[in-house]
């Protein structure tokens, strides 16, 4: 309780990664997917307007369902959700042209899987699409072992299935998926971006690597894949996070807000108030004014965004279901 206590005080009540906004252009269709994946529990289902989103949409005001998914079976692996937006009011943006990944902006959804490899097997053969089958690496610098492979959403997000074997020996997890376990996006400094993130609490690192990563080329078409540079971001609290930075530069691909795929993370707070406070103490304004929203049931759903050094537009979010 100590301890607990005094991280709280450090970071203003601060918990890791929270969710992975995911833009679909069906709800419904999305939710049975990742149901799929394991996120079975909603913590709320809402449709109306989103206020306080004229800032980061660029659009004054917002209609949207919004359905904010957990895992059925989360373990301290992964604890994060997805939180699924269907605007009402407007199309979703497309995905950006030629985004493979990497290239400023959310790569990726990453699931924590035990078996990924036949869990992999088993999405394809009943229908979803694969990207990338299942390969396996040790990670440096602690020869971290790692199994994954990737398959695709109904609406083109790429979706990494990953097993940290070595992590989880001896576990008694249950076969199958485990929650989020990363949210991956791209940077122009990651020693920066590392530096920016530590002050919100992800004060661990899993794993750095520098290189090119061969599975992937294909996604990138006729462009050269580039050198990545990636490292793994750790929080006790919630989901990590995975900065990329590539070398040469990559286009831009962060698209607009609520496009198709995934377009934001989120960092989870205990309490709302004392997180806003606690960015204003770093000088990390909000973009527009922290919300409050009855989303039925007896849940409230409070949330802020701030504006990190790479103009990723991150939501800090309270969820009290």
């Amino acid at each position: 309780m100590v301890t607990t206590a005094r991280t709280e005080r450090q970071f203003g009540t601060l918990s890791g990664l929270d969710h992975i906004g995911i833009g679909t252009t069906d709800a419904d269709a999305a939710r049975e997917f990742y149901a799929e994946l394991g996120f079975t529990d909603t913590s709320f289902d809402y449709t109306g307007p989103l206020p306080g989103l004229a800032g980061v949409s660029g659009h004054e005001s917002t209609e949207a369902r919004v359905v904010y998914l957990r895992a059925g079976n989360p373990t301290v692996l992964g604890r994060a959700g997805i939180k699924l937006v269907q605007l009402l009011d407007r199309p979703n943006p497309p995905l950006p042209e030629g985004q493979a990944w990497g290239e400023p902006g959310i790569c990726e959804v990453c699931v924590h899987v035990n078996g990924q490899a036949e869990f992999y097997e088993d999405l394809v053969a009943r229908g979803h699409t694969g990207l990338m089958e299942p390969n396996e690496a040790d990670l440096e610098p602690y020869q971290t072992h790692c199994g994954l492979s990737y398959v695709e959403d109904p609406d083109g997000a790429k979706i990494e299935l990953i097993e940290w074997s070595t992590l989880a020996a001896g576990w008694p997890l249950e076969e199958g998926p485990h929650g989020v376990n990363h949210v991956a996006f791209g940077v122009d400094d990651i020693e920066r971006t590392r530096a920016f993130y530590r002050q919100l609490g992800f004060t661990g690192q899993l794993f750095e690597s520098d290189g090119y990563f061969e599975p992937m080329h294909p996604w990138f078409g006729e462009r050269t894949p580039p050198r990545m540079r990636m490292m793994l971001l750790t929080n006790p609290y919630g989901g990590a996070l995975e900065p990329v930075q590539h070398y040469p530069a990559s286009p831009d691909m962060r698209g607009e807000w609520g496009r198709l795929g995934t377009f934001e993370f989120a960092i989870g707070a205990r309490c709302l108030d004392t997180a806003v406070e606690h960015l204003g103490g770093l000088g990390i304004e909000l973009v527009g004014e922290p919300t409050s929203l009855d989303v039925g049931g007896g849940a409230t759903w409070r949330y802020a965004y701030f504006r990190d050094p790479d103009d990723l537009y991150v939501c800090i979010t309270e969820v009290r279901a």
